[in-house]
Order: C-alpha cells, then structure tokens, then sequence
C-alpha cells in the first residue's frame, strides 16, 4: 500500500510471474537515502527516468535538491504539465526526430500527450501530482552562461561567513578544493597539494586573507601571487621555495583567464549560497539544476569542485539529523570519482560519502559505465540500483562494488538478475532491507524529452517563468509576507537580486505616510541611528546607482527587536556568566519564528531609548503580527521558552591549574589557555627547582675546591717523605762500608713515614672522587626533577572539565523588547529611488559600543 511519507519507485517485478499475479508497488523509505544511492545502467536502460523518478518523490515530499546536469537530461525535470495537453508537448518536440519518423511535429505532440497521460493513469498518477510538481520552485542555472540563470563563481573567492579559528580545518578543505579547481580551470592537471608549489602558494595566500576576514578577488589574487604579503613559506623565504620568474609565470596564467573575453560570465549571477538554492525566497522548496553540458572539461571539473566545496561547507553547519535534509544528485559522474586519478572534484566526493549521513544529506550518484567509479569509495552507499549493462566487464566491475557494499549480497543470484533486465527493470539492493527487489520504474511525471541543448535553455527558463505567474498565492498562514531584496525599487514590481544580508528582507511597502503608525498599547518603541553615512549606503549598490544621487528622504520600516541579558549562576568552580542576546525581526513567517535566524548587534540600551527619529522622515505601515498586543506577548514568551530550551553553553574549568572560562572561548581556546598557563607553572617550578639544585652543587664546588687542595698538599708531603727515605737509605748502605757502625731503625721509621702520608693522600683522592660523583648525580638529580615537573604540568593541561550551564527564567532580563524602526535613506539617480539601510549590520563587522 502507497503512503504519503515514502517514495513510490515503480512496481516489483518477476522474471517468470505467476499467471494471474498483480505486481505492488514499490516504496522506498526517504531515509535510507540519507546513506546515498548509487544508479547505474547504460544508455537505454532508464537510468535518467528512473533518476528524475526519485527527484520527483523527493519534490512531491519537499524535500530541496541541488541537481548537477552535464548531459542536460536533468532540466526535463522542468517539463511538467498539469493539463497534459499536445500544446504544452509541441516545443519540446525534437522536429528532426518528427522528420525521420514522416509526421508532423504536431501530430507527434498528440502521441506523445496521450501516451503520458495512458502511463501515468496505469500508475495511478494524475493531475494532483501534476499540479504538486507545479508547486516546486525549480531553477536552472547555467555557470558561464547567461542562458539560464548565471553563477557568480568567483564569489568564492570572498571571505567565509565562519569563525576562522572555529571552522579552521572545514575552511582548510574548502581553500584546497577551490585553489585545485582553480588550477585545473588554467590548465595545471593532477595537481598534488603537498607537493604543487603554486598550490601551496596559492592555499597560504586564502588561508591568510580568510583568517584575517578578508575576501580576495581574482585581480588581487594575481597581485599577491607575484608579491606574496608573508615573507616565508615553512623554513624557506618566499623567492627561495618559489622563485619570482616562476611566480610571473603562474600570475599570467590566472591573468589569461582574467582576461578572456568568457570571464565575465563567470562574475555575473547569483553566488553559490547554498540556503538560497534550497530554499526560495518565496518558501517554497527549491530544486536547483546546474546545466555544465556547454562547458569544456577544465570548467566543468572547475564548477562542480566549488559548488560539491559549498555544499559540504553548508553541510557541516547543520545540526545533526536521521531524516532527509535535502538532497544531491549527480548525473553522469563518470570521471569525477576514478578508481586511480585524483581530480580535483574526488576529494570532497569522498569526504561527503563518508560524513554527509550525520548531517541528513543524501546523494544520488548515476553512471552508465561502471569501470570509470571507484566501488570502494562507494562502499559506503546504502542503495544500489542496477539497470541493464552494456559488456560482461560492467557486470563483474559492478558486482565486486556490490559485495563491498554488502556483504550479504548473494552474488550469483544478483548476476542472474542483472543478466536478464529489460528497459525500465532494475535490481534494488537496500541495506536497510534484506535481500534484491526486482522492479519496473513508474511514469514519470516530466516528459523525457531528451537532453536539452544550451539554445533551448531560455525557452525552459520562460516556461517556468509562466508556471510562476500562474501559481497560486500563498495564504498567510504559510508566509506571512514576502521576502524581498534588502536593496530594491520603489517601483510596483520588485527587482531581483541576492540578498547582502539575509536580516535585511524587509517586507515591500507601497504605502507610506509622514504619520508614525501607531503601535498597540504597552509595546515600546525604538529608533535605531542612522550610523551609516549616504556614501557609505550607496557603496552597498554597487553599479547598481548610475549618474548623479540624491537624497530623496528617509523611509523607517518596523521590525521586532528583542535584547535580553541571560545570567548564569556559578556551578562547579566556574564563575557565574553573563551574555547578551539581541534579536532584529522584520517579517514573521509562519506562528512561530526560528529565532536562531535573527542574530543583530548588540546594542546601547540607553542609546537606543534616548535616539529620536529623524524630522520629515515617512513611515512604512506595521504588518498584520505588529498591530496587537496579544502578538507581542506570544512572541515575547515564545523568545523567552526559546532561551531557555536553547540557551545552554559550555563552559571549561580546570582545577588542577585552577583556571576557568566560559561560552566565550571555545574548548580549544581554552586549551590553549591551560597550555600557556601550565607553561608558565613549568618555568616559575623550574627556576625554584634551579635555585634549589644551585645551592646545593655552589656547597659541593666548594667541597671539591678543597679536597683538591688537601690532595695537591698530601701529594707535595708524599714527595717530601720519599726524598727524605731516599737520603737515609743511601746514608745507611754508605755505612757498611765504612768503620762507623749505623743502626737501621732510621730507615725504617722513613719508610713508616711515606706510607702513612701515601695513605693519607690515597683516603683524600677517593674523598675527591666521591665530590665528582656526588656533582654528577647532583645534575642527573636535577634533569629527573625538571623532566618530572615538566610532565606533570604538561598532564595538568588535558584535565579539562567540561560543565553545561542553563538558563533559567529568573536570570533572563529583558532590556530592550518592542517595535524598533529602522531608517532607510531614499536614493534617486536617473528618475528611479532606491531604498538602502542607513544603519549598520553584523555584515559591517561593527559593534555600536
């Protein structure tokens, strides 16, 4: 039985049905995509119909996808008709094929129109799904061209909107990606990252613009190529490791394609923000189909490594799920996952294979040749399907795949299976299911019309253009008010554009007035300054103001500003807490606002009370949600419920170097905090340690100065008894050869003499020896002790205690809560007023105190 939470696929199917048996459907659990899916087939097969199939459930299920075409098959994903009439099958009717077939284009239309709307009634699929596809905000865009919907690659140049020491090593990824495409996109093939030199050149010079938050363009790319801003790479200088001839070389390189006349399509558009390809500024969900089949090999290999760079850093920012976040599919992805080279585009590939479950981010990789993938880099997908193959070398290469990715896979029964498909049959292997489901696809609700060539590009994107002004209006209970520009015309039809700050979407206004409307009773209200001078403001449009400026008034929009002071108490040796929250919310979408998203300044309570509004300014009526008190209540308990539910941090304290810090510094800020602290425990033990030591050898030096006196004295009396021995003995054998008689006790009281101060020096040697030893060990002595205070402080910095604090209603105070109004200067150039905030941003990395 279908139902509404799962993906209806197709039908399972036999090889050898029993007569009179009814096939079921086929349901796939969203979910499991979440552990990828991997679709292969040759050309023929469905492998494209069964692809746009899964897209279309995800659609039907709203779920966003980012979609890479470089067939252009993908874009038929646009060609959807609730009414299903010839008219609408007629241009997307290929005349050359009507031609070979001898009918009229028209003719061919009715065919195909009846076919559909055969197929799709036999899977009992109609207009009601019909009319939900309608419902989708489908986008193609086409990086390089103005033929959809350009992309600005080289937005990606401009400094991340992450903390670089927080997201240092995500950011570390992204610049190898980006600086790899770069270098392919000129031409330098299998660069390798460790060993490149223009590489690491080029990665240290982002790596050092990003961390100092700044942003780079191309031309300032090819200036710091030439002359770096660091001095040294590693233990090398700058013109040693890369010498400055080599350098020119590489900055005209990038200066060609600076200079191309193509490069300009390569600045145009819209940026790769990834919450925006989700998700339209009108809520719907969003499907984004990049279209690269125009491109050559060097570009494509360039886009896709930036735009698989975004995703994964979007990626990484989201909170950790089990359900489907969204969706990436890829077509045709033969040579962007080789099982031998390494171009640019594999890494991240592998990296989100392994890491983008966590996140809810599922990928649907397709492929009609099996030799060009590397299986053991898809082990980790969860879901195979498997169409008809075109060589028996397919089906080996794709069976060693299959067994890695599980390992209960019975493989001559899959090879019996895959042996036999027919078009439109597949194998599932599931891993969250046991066994093979054999299955014939459903009708697709798009018409496969074939890939679409890069000329008829602008004829989908008036199409869906038309499906657009078509579409019913959302009620207020889905959106309260549309999102706009934060800069836009005054004129009845908004202009597009991207958005320099997603806080700014304030909501269009056609009627203003010099009355201040009036707010309900007991809701405060404030003015934020206007801080911004008009240059600085219209610095912010760019290109966008041609010709002489001016002032044509100031305009104040209303939104909800919220500031609260949140207080936590001392717990477990880390100090009480304080941290400030301010909230600025100039829509409200839905009942219940995601708070998360309206981070502001933080600001001078008294500044902002005491601010006056600016004379002769006009005032932008208040929306529905801001004319009762009732609102504002809800709202303001709602904010303070969100606080508490979301409002815990982590602090860090240390006893054993009784140190303590809290939200304000990440675990590895703290660490190296303990670090720098236990270093300088280290030094201050040492120098007692050294002093201590240093006492004790000046005592043993002394010692040793003085035995070795005592030995250089019993050494010159030894000398002196032997001399003395010697005159007596020659005197007493000189007597026996005279008449006098000589007795022999002289001789022998000599002798008793020499030994009694040989011994004596022999006692004040070894004395001496032992001071040696004892000012050797006394060092040995020393290097233990410093060794053993060195570890020990050196342990002391990994005895982190991580404590979570939580607020309570008692310590939130509310400082600032009502209708704040904020100016916006009226800027006419050439008979047309644009508005632009004339106050300041988190964007402007500017804080009011």
């Amino acid at each position: 039985m279908r139902t509404p939470d799962q993906f209806y696929l197709g039908k399972t199917a036999s090889q050898n049905p029993p007569s009179g048996s009814s096939a079921v459907p086929l349901l796939y659990d969203p979910a499991d995509l979440t552990t990828h899916a991997i679709i292969v087939g040759m050309t023929g097969s469905g492998k494209t119909g069964l692809l746009i199939t899964l897209l279309e459930e995800a659609a039907l299920k709203g779920i966003p996808a980012i979609i890479i075409d470089p067939k252009g098959d993908l874009t038929n994903l646009c060609l959807h008709f609730p009414n299903l009439l010839p008219s609408d099958f007629q241009p997307w009717i290929d005349p050359e094929a009507a031609r070979r077939l001898g009918k009229p284009v028209d003719v061919i239309a009715a065919e195909v129109s009846a076919r559909w709307k055969t197929g799709l009634a036999e899977d009992k699929l109609g207009f009601q799904e019909l009319q939900a596809l309608a419902d989708v905000d489908y986008h193609v865009y086409t990086p390089g061209s103005s033929a959809g919907e350009p992309i600005n690659l080289l937005a990606s140049f401009e400094k991340p909107g992450k903390d670089w020491n927080t997201h240092r090593e995500a950011l570390r990824e992204q610049i190898a990606s980006l600086v790899t495409a770069l270098l392919g996109l000129v031409g330098l093939q299998n660069i390798d990252p460790l060993r490149s030199r223009e590489h690491i050149l080029l990665a240290n010079i982002f790596e050092r613009a990003w961390s100092q938050n700044h942003s780079l363009d191309l031309t300032e790319l090819i200036m710091q190529v030439q002359s770096p801003p660091f001095d040294r790479l590693g233990a090398f200088v700058v013109d040693s490791f890369f010498p400055e001839k080599n350098r020119r070389d590489l900055a005209v390189l990038l200066n060609n394609f600076l200079v191309s006349p193509t490069f300009q399509s390569w600045m145009e558009g819209a940026h790769l923000d990834i919450p925006q390809l989700l998700v339209g500024q009108d809520g719907r969900v969003r499907h984004s189909i990049f279209y690269i089949a125009h491109l050559n090999d060097n570009e494509r290999m360039f886009f896709v490594t930036l735009l698989l760079a975004a995703v994964e850093g979007w990626m990484r920012t989201q909170r950790g799920t089990g359900s489907l976040r969204a969706i990436l599919a890829f077509d045709e992805i033969s040579g962007y996952l080789p099982p031998i080279a390494n171009p640019p585009a594999r890494p991240v590939l592998m990296r989100m294979l392994k890491q983008a479950r966590a996140f809810g981010l599922g990928l649907i990789l397709a492929t009609q040749n099996p030799v060009d993938l590397d299986y053991k880099a898809l082990s980790n997908a969860g879901t195979w399907m498997i169409g008809r193959l075109q060589t028996e070398k397919d089906r080996e290469r794709l069976l060693d795949g299959l067994q890695s990715a599980s390992s209960t896979i019975d493989l001559p029964d899959a090879n019996r299976l895959i042996s036999a498909l027919r078009q439109r049959m597949f194998v599932l292997s599931n891993a969250h299911k046991p066994g093979l489901q054999l299955f014939q696809t459903r009708w697709t609700l798009n018409f496969l019309a074939g890939p679409l060539t890069r000329a008829q590009i602008p004829e989908l994107k008036n199409l869906l253009s038309s499906s657009l002004d078509t579409q019913p209006i959302f009620v207020a209970s889905l959106r309260t008010e549309a999102a706009t520009p934060a800069v836009r015309s005054t004129s009845i039809k908004n202009t597009e554009g991207k958005n320099a700050n997603p806080i700014l979407n304030i909501p269009a206004v056609e009627t203003t007035s010099h009355t201040r409307p009036a707010v309900p009773t007991g809701i405060a209200e404030y003015f934020l300054p206007d801080d911004l001078g008009i240059s600085q403001a219209s610095a912010r449009l760019g290109k966008a103001l041609r010709g002489p400026v001016e002032l044509a008034g100031v305009l104040y929009k209303p939104a909800l500003l919220i500031q609260a002071e949140v207080r936590y108490p001392e717990k477990r040796g880390v100090p009480s807490h304080t941290r400030r929250v301010t909230l600025l919310m100039p829509e409200l979408i839905g009942s219940r606002p995601d708070w998360e998203d309206y981070p502001w300044l933080d600001l001078d309570s008294q500044r902002v009370d005491n601010n006056l509004p600016i004379p002769q300014a006009r005032y932008a009526p208040l929306p529905g949600w801001m004319r009762t008190a009732a609102n504002f209540n809800n709202l303001q308990k709602d904010f303070i419920d969100w606080l508490i539910r979301t409002g815990e941090i982590k602090a860090w304290s240390n006893p054993t170097l009784k140190l303590s810090a809290g939200s304000d510094m990440t675990e590895a800020g703290f660490f190296e905090l303990c670090s720098e602290a236990a270093r300088q425990a280290y030094k201050t033990e040492q120098v007692k340690i050294e002093r201590g030591y240093s006492t004790r050898k000046e005592t043993l030096l002394r010692r040793l100065e003085k035995q070795k006196l005592a030995v250089d004295l019993l050494e010159e009396k030894v000398g002196k008894r032997k001399q003395e021995q010697f005159g007596v003995g020659a005197e007493f054998v000189a007597g026996l050869f005279s008449k006098r008689k000589r007795s022999i006790s002289a001789p022998l009281s000599r002798s008793r003499m020499v030994q009694e101060a040989q011994g004596q020096l022999d006692r004040a040697k070894q004395e001496f020896a032992s001071l040696k030893d004892q000012l050797k060990a006394l060092d040995v002595q020393l290097k233990q002790d410093l060794d053993a205070a060195k570890l020990r402080w050196g342990e002391s910095v990994n005895d982190i205690v991580e404590t979570v604090l939580t607020p309570t209603r008692k310590g939130i105070y509310l400082e600032l809560f009502g209708v704040a109004w904020l100016p916006h200067y009226l800027l006419k150039s050439e008979g047309q007023i644009q508005e632009i905030p004339a106050f300041r941003s988190p964007k402007d990395d500017y804080q009011v105190r």
